[in-house]
């Protein structure tokens, strides 16, 4: 059953239309004409949220919780006013062998289900616990590749799936009964945690908990996945963590690494877009540079699609190239060894794109037959087959109109990650950009040539660990210029100076300073519109289900820290008995304001979301009852979205939760 429900005539309305120390300085920077680009007080933006008074509070702490790599950076915020401060990496302690630990600026992403007789008792001692719950880090992903099938990964990626409960053991998906699996929920807990420890461990005068927390997610990552991110911030003691956008905080992190040098390299009209490629998505996003006040401002424009397209299907496309070379010799690889040789073939790839003088590593993938000597199989990776499978695999020259192939999916496939269908990261930037081609409508100072077919750069921003290799990004940036050249318009400059693997982080961090009025403030607000299903109270009618609309209550850009009621629209809310909601969103369709009801869309306009099934408490009525209600949408300081729906008779309300995948565990 639906769980809202018109109480009158449905409107004809509608409205539908297409580890290092740098030392920071100058945070309170000012422009060329010598004013202060920050001054306060002033109203706060999207995405610059009131911080409480905490006098425990110490550091701003930035987490990059990442697909492949946690990474935790952190600054001094005890004295705003100080000329200069440090910010900081932690090195984390961690577990790289049996009994063997050491610091690094990154905790992999990875967890391991060891199997008693691999661990002796001791060998998974930290400095702050003798025996850990969870084998993360460097020694979960060791050995994982060694045994794939008792390694959880890209725990990240399934938060965002709509196919799964992020909260039922379900990793590694293909591992045997005897391994115990773990939600992907419980990985992201355990790497904050071990973060946390190991914060605690070093800077036990200033407890994480009490510490101004921002914790980065895709900027393409649905309510559901961010409200499922909050909570597990709030498992570990973070109760006040919000929420940033990576490729804001990979912005952050240039503004901060220029020391107030980056409006000399950043004017009006500017349309700044940030691709980030790390080992499990590809997050584009969009920034234009206007003026406020005489000021340089900064807004997020667009987001792009949830896009599971990265550094592992590169390691996976690899594998299978490899794969097909040992079958041609009649050697039959099973999937655990497929994973294996995935693993492998990703340290072998990391050292030909990061060594000129290596033009093919050997990859050993071990076996379990006795009929081939030492028990494996061997066979290479060459620099010709990184070039042509990678290059001309995930980043082909293209023209601007060509975009993502979507084939048809067959109606049975194993349990696995939605991945994208084309592996074509150029195409899906070109699609993206064409798509976002009237962004910069409303915005002044910004505009786009008459006979622009696609939104037009003027500076691009690199971020993940993938573009790392020169040879990636050079071809991204000679794509998308060559496009740019076919419309008479200027080519795209790279901004340079990041970090590519500790920029978020850092980012992060410094959004600490930004969030009590240090620096510039990136506008940005919900990355989406987002609707929600109302059906229409019509008589039945044989074969025909009920019309359904969609109804705004969350418009593009809706800034943190705000809510809206619908007060005169009234719906009938079933309690006490299963209903379901369907949620959708829109990257597209900015003009739509809270109330605005579509009856007609397609489905480029509206993806929809995670369908909603729950039972709202009775609250003293009978089950099955229609309650008369208004709705309230509002999206929390952490930066998640919430819907409740309000009595229109009592106080009684219900929050429609959108932690939809987050069953009981």
């Amino acid at each position: 059953m639906k769980g809202l429900f018109n109480t009158s005539q449905p409107t004809q309305d509608n409205p539908s239309t297409d580890s290092e120390t740098e030392t920071i300085t100058d945070f309170n920077t000012a422009s060329e004409d010598g004013t202060d680009s920050t001054e306060m007080p002033e109203p706060i933006e999207q995405n610059a949220v009131p911080v409480p008074d905490n006098a425990g509070t110490h550091f701003s702490i930035g987490i990059d919780l990442g697909t492949t790599h946690c990474v935790l950076s952190y600054v001094d915020i005890s004295d705003l006013e100080a000329d200069e401060r440090e910010q900081k990496v932690l090195q984390i302690p961690q577990l790289t062998a049996p009994g063997t630990i050491e610091d690094k600026a990154q905790l992999p992403s990875f967890l391991y289900q060891a199997h008693e007789a691999e661990i002796n008792e001791g060998d998974t001692a930290l400095p702050w616990t003798p025996k850990p719950d969870y084998l993360v880090g460097e020694i979960a992903r060791n050995l994982g590749s060694k045994t794939p099938i008792r390694l959880v990964s890209s725990a990240k990626s399934w938060l965002c799936h709509a196919g799964v409960d992020c909260k039922s053991p379900i990793l590694p998906t293909e591992a045997p009964e005897e391994v115990t699996r773990v939600s992907p929920y419980q990985a992201s807990v355990a790497y904050l945690q071990h973060l946390c420890d190991a914060w605690n461990q070093q800077h036990p005068n200033t407890p994480f908990a009490e510490q101004e927390v921002t914790i980065t997610v895709p900027a393409s990552f649905d309510p559901a996945a961010r409200e499922l991110t909050a909570e597990a911030a709030r498992s570990v003691g973070l109760q006040n963590a919000i929420l940033l956008e990576e490729p804001q905080a990979a912005l952050y992190s240039w503004i901060e690494k220029s020391h107030g040098d980056w409006r000399n390299h950043a004017t009006v009209g500017d349309i700044i877009l940030v691709i980030d490629i790390g080992g499990g998505t590809t997050d584009l996003s969009l920034i234009a540079v206007t003026e406020d006040a005489g000021n340089l401002s900064l807004t997020r424009i667009a987001v792009g699609d949830h896009i599971l397209l990265g550094g592992d299907n590169m390691d996976l496309a690899l594998a299978y190239t490899l794969k097909a070379k040992l079958e041609k010799d009649s050697k039959r690889l099973e999937p655990w060894q497929v994973q294996a040789l995935t693993h492998a073939c990703r340290d072998a790839k990391e050292k030909i794109l990061s060594d000129n003088d290596a033009d093919n590593i050997p990859i050993v993938v071990p076996n379990r037959g006795s009929s081939l000597i030492g028990g494996t199989l061997r066979t290479e990776l060459t620099r010709d087959e990184v070039n042509s499978v990678l290059l001309q695999g995930f980043l082909p020259e293209i023209s601007s109109d060509e975009h993502p192939v979507s084939r048809a999916r067959s109606g049975l496939r194993t349990t696995g990650l939605p991945y994208a269908q084309d592996a074509g990261i150029t195409r899906h930037l070109a699609a993206f950009l064409t798509r976002q081609l009237n962004a910069v409508d409303d915005l002044n100072g910004v505009s786009l040539p008459e006979n622009a077919s696609f939104i037009h750069p003027t500076a691009v921003l690199f971020n993940g660990g993938v573009l790392k290799a020169t040879r990636f990004s050079d071809r991204l940036m000679d794509v998308l210029n060559s496009w740019l050249r076919t419309e008479q318009a200027p080519e795209a400059r790279l901004l340079t100076g990041i970090d590519l693997d500790l920029a978020v982080a850092r980012g992060a961090a410094y959004y600490g300073f930004v969030r009590k009025g240090k620096g510039v403030r990136i506008k940005g607000g919900t990355a989406a519109s987002y609707y929600v299903g109302i059906e229409s109270a019509m008589p039945a009618v044989p074969g025909m289900p009920p019309e359904l609309q969609a109804l705004c209550i969350a418009p593009f850009g809706m800034e943190e820290g705000t809510e809206t009621d619908l007060l005169e629209e009234e719906f009938g809310l079933v309690v006490g008995e299963p209903v379901r909601f369907r949620f959708f969103g829109s990257k597209t369709r900015r003009e739509d304001t809270v109330g605005t009801r579509l009856d007609y869309w397609t489905d480029e306009e509206l993806e929809e979301l995670d369908e909603i099934e729950i039972t709202l408490p009775e609250e003293n009525r009978k089950a099955g009852e229609i309650i008369p209600v208004y709705l309230c949408a509002s999206v929390t300081e952490v930066g998640t979205l919430e819907l409740q729906a309000v009595s229109s008779k009592d106080d009684n309300h219900w929050k429609i939760e959108f932690d939809v995948r987050a069953g009981d565990e």
